[in-house]
């Protein structure tokens, strides 16, 4: 507690008097009825809506095999089981990177993070997506859906001081579309001293921002656990988006199980018990034992609001696994570009339209979600939107064969260091062009490693000397990927 006021109290110093705290209470019916121009004569039940609403539940740096419905063991996962058998469960989709923020901009444009030249994660500077992306909850939003984000942010906007002088400032989550957020401030040194400290989760309340305002002590968010505020708050938006008869698009951001690990709460803490394994481990797993729990409030909500049926939910994880997750047989892990690194589980599930107890081993991406999501939702997309996702709605609904494409691309900087207890896997990679069965890593565009992923999917055997052909088709569309056009107005240097 002694280390927790040293950092409220440095969070304060900065506060200043602009920021004035906003209860839970504050955000009302009403407010929400005003901010988004619905009438209290226009208000009726959601389940009046022909739109389905959607929901987009993300983990952080889950492995693969985490879930129990993915094979593993470790940790039982019974509400994302319950997920799977009421939709269709997806063995081959990818993250769009091996690290947390390309895969996020990924995800809100439909575009690889190429386009905007996003090759890592944020380091909490004044790096931000571009403020002219088209996002899906802006699409969403002109076709009348409430748009929320709840929990991780990560692509910038959310330093105090962006809050406080937004006009001159970087965007954040309103300037792209999302009518409310919740998130906690991302920036330096407070986010950095919290994870030293392990503190991220159960003083997470301690530096929340909802709609460009702090929320002090008052708040009833203030003093819990970030897991649970994320889950509150989502069905908190929920209930009032019924209320308001209004269809809903809400990307739910978890932060775990990304470190810092800590001991989460009773009784996942005990549940989460066994022999021989270490302390990070356990850690580790009662945080994915409390993320499956709240997941279950969530749908246990939509189920008792009637509203079940016409939601559309899609779980993933940003990216690979770290550390103590499961990444199943694969190769690699976060940072890297092998399977273990972009290979990710996810889970869709609507029910009545897609069918029950389905395993779909067709390929998806994070680009992918933006168009299955607008088309879900009978948004229709503006023809100049240059996109680089496909639909999966009718692989989802009808099991029709997965959308034909092209080669996929993967680019990221170089991380040397393997967010695993191994070292990373060599050849080094930082791309990747993947067409079909055929996986090319290359390195700065030089290829240096080529997979069969259907016969190899463990890649134990580097083709690259045995089919120079597929080689240098590969080579030649990764070098017109990496020489296409880029967005960096995300890297400028804002004045504050």
């Amino acid at each position: 507690m002694h280390e927790s006021r040293n950092i409220r109290a440095r969070f304060r110093s900065r506060e200043g008097r602009r920021f004035i705290p906003l209860t839970a209470a504050a955000l009302s019916l009403a407010f929400l009825s005003v901010a988004l121009g619905v009438s209290s004569a226009a208000q009726k039940t959601s389940t009046g809506n022909s739109r389905p609403n959607l929901i987009l539940l993300l983990a952080d740096d889950m492995g693969y095999r985490d879930p129990s419905c993915f094979g593993g063991k470790a940790v039982r996962t019974p509400n994302l089981d319950a997920l799977a058998a009421q939709g269709v469960r997806l063995t081959r989709f990818y993250a769009a990177s091996a690290v947390c923020t390309p895969s996020r901009a990924a995800i809100l444009t439909g575009r690889y993070p190429l386009r905007f030249d996003i090759r890592r994660h944020f380091p909490d500077d004044e790096s931000h997506l571009p403020r002219n992306a088209v996002t899906l909850p802006e699409l969403l939003k002109k076709a009348g859906y409430v748009t929320g984000h709840v929990g991780k942010w990560h692509l910038g906007g959310l330093h105090l001081a962006h809050i406080l002088d937004r006009a001159h400032s970087i965007p954040g989550p309103r300037q792209h579309g999302f009518d409310h957020y919740l998130s906690q401030i991302e920036e330096q040194p407070l986010r950095g001293e919290m994870a030293r400290e392990r503190m991220l989760y159960r003083y997470g309340g301690h530096c929340l921002i909802r709609d460009e305002k702090y929320l002090g002590p008052a708040d009833p968010y203030y003093d819990m656990n970030l897991t649970d505020i994320i889950a509150t708050e989502t069905i908190r938006l929920i209930q009032e988006c019924y209320r308001l008869g209004k269809p809903f698009y809400l990307n739910v951001c978890w932060s775990v199980p990304h470190t810092p690990y800590y001991q989460a709460p009773e009784p996942y803490w005990t549940r989460t018990a066994a022999p021989g394994i270490s302390k990070d481990q356990h850690y580790f797993r009662s945080m994915v034992a409390h993320m499956d729990a709240r997941i279950g409030d969530i749908l246990a909500t939509l189920d008792r609001l009637g509203i079940r049926e016409n939601t559309f939910i899609f779980f993933a994880s940003d990216n690979g696994g770290a550390w103590e997750a499961d990444i199943g047989p694969y190769k690699g892990g976060k940072t890297d570009l092998h399977e273990g690194g972009i290979r990710v589980p996810a889970i869709a599930s609507w029910p009545g339209r897609i069918p029950a107890g389905v395993v779909s081993d067709g390929f998806g991406q994070h680009v992918d979600l933006l168009p299955t999501f607008c088309e879900a939702a009978g948004v229709e997309l503006p023809a100049s939107l240059p996109l680089d996702g496909l639909s999966l709605l009718a692989q989802l609904t009808r099991g029709a064969p997965p959308p034909k494409r092209g080669t996929v691309f993967w680019q990221m900087d170089l991380y040397r260091r393997l967010q695993r207890h191994y070292p990373k896997p060599k050849p080094y990679a930082t791309e990747i062009a993947r067409r079909g069965r055929w996986k090319l890593l290359a390195r700065d565009g030089r290829p240096v490693e080529l997979i069969d992923l259907e016969a190899d999917p463990l890649e134990d055997h580097n083709l690259l000397d045995e089919h120079p052909e597929i080689v240098r088709q590969l080579a030649a569309e990764l070098r017109e990927f990496l020489t296409a056009p880029r967005d960096r107005s995300g890297f400028a240097t804002v004045r504050r």
